[in-house]
């Protein structure tokens, strides 16, 4: 079983926040299943570059810190969907603020990211 090396700060906000939802995912997931995609299958198609593995990875952590709830039906084959908790709907106008910066923002990123490629 995994170990912490560094204990998580339960005093800072931040902290636990990004053991909760920091990694490069956990955003895209909550988004896409607050907007009706509730299966892995769709989930990879509708999120470029995630893998499989990372999704299933991302969905167990998410489920873990209580966000994501899923329903296994008991069918052949096996169906599995994914619903938000209400802490996972929570966290919606948050992921809409940074999704709001992130649309505003993405031009000037543009520029200085494409300035430095011609640097080189």
């Amino acid at each position: 079983m995994y170990q912490r090396k560094i204990p998580i700060d339960y005093e800072c906000g931040l902290s636990v926040a990004m053991e909760v939802v920091g990694s490069k995912w956990k955003f895209c997931l909550l988004d896409e299943i607050s907007k009706g995609i509730k299966r892995p299958r769709d989930l990879v198609n509708a999120i470029n570059g995630i893998t499989k593995r990372v999704l299933q990875k991302q969905l167990s952590e998410l489920e873990l810190h209580g966000l994501l709830s899923k329903t296994i039906y008991p069918e052949v084959p096996l169906r599995v969907e994914y619903f938000l908790t209400p802490s996972g709907e929570s966290l919606l106008p948050l992921i809409s603020a940074v999704d709001q910066w992130g649309m505003g923002f993405a031009s000037q990123l543009k520029v200085i990211l494409e300035g430095k490629d011609s640097e080189i």
